[in-house]
């Protein structure tokens, strides 16, 4: 069909593959396959004069864009460092490591081997590890997740991290899927086979070794680090440490690095039977063997607030993600496969300065305060509080339990979100609900099961850096990723990473 659309033969062309594949359900009766095809041209030359003969919306011609490395005249002296090894650190490391500047990697959790084991161990029962959790680990937050690759940013580095999963081992369907995803399970081995590339080319990683300090020269330049495990000498070094690192944020607010409090949102996990959502999106085509498993994405926008869903686990299940004890934090996984019984995903409230207060670290004080008082309403055990959809609307506290049984490894207890959530909170996830519901039948079902408390959707803080990605006070930090306020999910962290390591090779040599 795009061979006929731009009148060619198959003899002038070089290769012609899918680039991007999604399904159009906006018409539940008229379900469509939407397909984006690349076709090569034998002669390159005439690529761009096709196009613009055709004269159609839906052809449009692009150029291929290797990545250029340029590395700048200034010597390093020591090895940089990177602090944290989620998908920021990761890929800033693998940059840096193919370069030849031999990165010393920090991370305060366990490799994976170890971190598998201790976030089974919490969720079994067992107790928890405030340095080996879901937040803190080889691979970061993303590791236990969906492994969701989509991302807003345009920018042509997305497809060189793709490309990069996928030669480490994630599938190769990611390269065409308008919405790729890994899988909680199959993203554990592309970061350990990363991690093993990193080293052999000449790079360190350094597990369960915590940044506790930098140390500097005086003249606003970086000359070390301290860890629980020593010293270290370095004049560079890239902070990805993650959206939880609430003592990082601390120590640089206590030398004066210049940050600044953003808006986040807060809210809970709703759970839906997923064959329920199918139905919804897909009518009678849902369960289909051509249809993937349902996924949605809801907004309501109420003067300057909103309430929205996000990152949505199909066939997924709801988990215990505390990074500290006393707190109780809820997240979203799901497996490759995807074939759980149940849906989950965030229903979360934007939050900002009028919520929290006006300093610096308040956003993040105010996301612990909304854990602890889910750990105190839980009884101190670790459970979650949990409502069901009729009772929140009807102002009742607790949890009659219908066709949605809770998935939340920890055990849920009978929750009221009205004490536990301010008021502007509470009422926009009830606008929310009723919302959604309409556009979405189904979604506000009396027996859908809502827990809490789910905080840790983007860092509460920005690390200000200048146009050359370092701080606007300490030559040589380059606050990065997530954590440092310029990312949101797994490819746009990798991208600000492989932005970040770029900008220190272009400013410095290694041998």
């Amino acid at each position: 069909m795009a061979l006929k659309k731009l009148n060619l033969s198959s003899n002038s062309v070089v290769s012609a593959q899918v680039r991007k594949f999604s399904v159009d359900a906006r018409r539940k009766n008229n379900i469509r396959f939407v397909c984006s095809v690349e076709i090569a041209l034998e002669n390159s030359q005439n690529e761009k004069r096709l196009v613009e003969s055709v004269n159609s919306n839906d052809v449009v011609y692009t150029s291929a864009q290797e990545l250029e490395v340029a590395k700048g005249s200034k010597k390093l002296s020591t090895r940089p460092v990177v602090v944290g090894f989620g998908p920021a650190g990761m890929f800033a490391g693998l940059m840096l490591a193919r370069q030849g500047y031999s990165p010393i990697i920090l991370e305060r959790g366990g490799a994976m081997e170890e971190r598998e084991k201790a976030v089974q161990g919490f969720w079994s029962g067992k107790p928890f590890q405030p340095e080996c959790n879901v937040q803190f680990g080889e691979g970061g937050a993303g590791t236990f997740s969906d492994g969701k690759l989509t991302t807003r940013i345009n920018d042509p580095l997305c497809r060189y991290v793709l490309q990069e999963m996928a030669a480490f081992g994630a599938p190769k369907e990611i390269l065409k899927k308008a919405k790729p995803h890994v899988g909680t399970d199959q993203l554990r081995q592309v970061v350990i086979a990363i991690r093993n590339e990193i080293i052999a080319l000449g790079g360190e990683v350094r597990f369960n070794t915590c940044m506790t300090a930098l140390r500097t020269d005086g003249n606003g330049n970086i000359c070390g680090c301290e860890t629980n495990k020593g010293s270290i000498e370095t004049t560079t070094v890239i902070l990805a440490p993650g959206h939880s690192a609430r003592d990082t944020f601390e120590m640089l607010a206590k030398m004066g690095i210049k940050m600044q409090s953003k808006p986040f949102s807060v809210g809970v996990r709703v759970e839906h039977l997923q064959s329920e959502i199918d139905k919804a999106l897909y009518g009678r085509f849902a369960g289909h063997p051509r249809l993937p498993v349902g996924e949605y994405q809801l907004s309501l926008r109420q003067n300057d607030r909103a309430v929205y869903t996000f990152c949505m686990c199909p066939g997924g299940v709801v988990v215990p993600a505390a990074s500290e004890d006393g707190g109780v934090v809820v997240n979203g996984m799901s497996y490759f496969a995807r074939d759980g019984r149940n849906a989950n995903s965030a229903m979360v409230v934007s939050v900002d300065h009028r919520d929290f207060g006006e300093g610096i670290l308040d956003g993040m004080y105010f996301q612990r305060s909304l854990e602890q008082a889910a750990y105190t309403m839980a009884g101190g055990t670790f459970a979650a509080p949990a409502q069901d959809v009729s009772a929140f609307l009807n102002g009742r506290a607790g949890l009659k339990l219908g066709r949605v049984e809770p998935t939340y490894a920890r055990g849920v207890c009978d929750g009221d979100f009205q004490k536990l959530f301010p008021n502007s909170v509470y009422q926009m996830l009830g606008d929310g609900l009723r919302s959604f519901d309409r556009r979405l039948p189904g979604f506000a079902a009396s027996d859908t099961v809502m827990t809490g408390v789910e905080t840790r959707t983007s860092s509460p803080v920005r690390i200000i850096r200048e146009e050359n990605y370092q701080s606007a006070q300490l030559q040589g930090l380059y606050p990065c990723g997530e954590g440092a306020g310029y990312a949101g999910g797994i490819m746009s962290a990798a991208v600000d990473g492989l932005r970040c390591a770029l900008a220190l090779i272009s400013e410095y040599s290694f041998e």
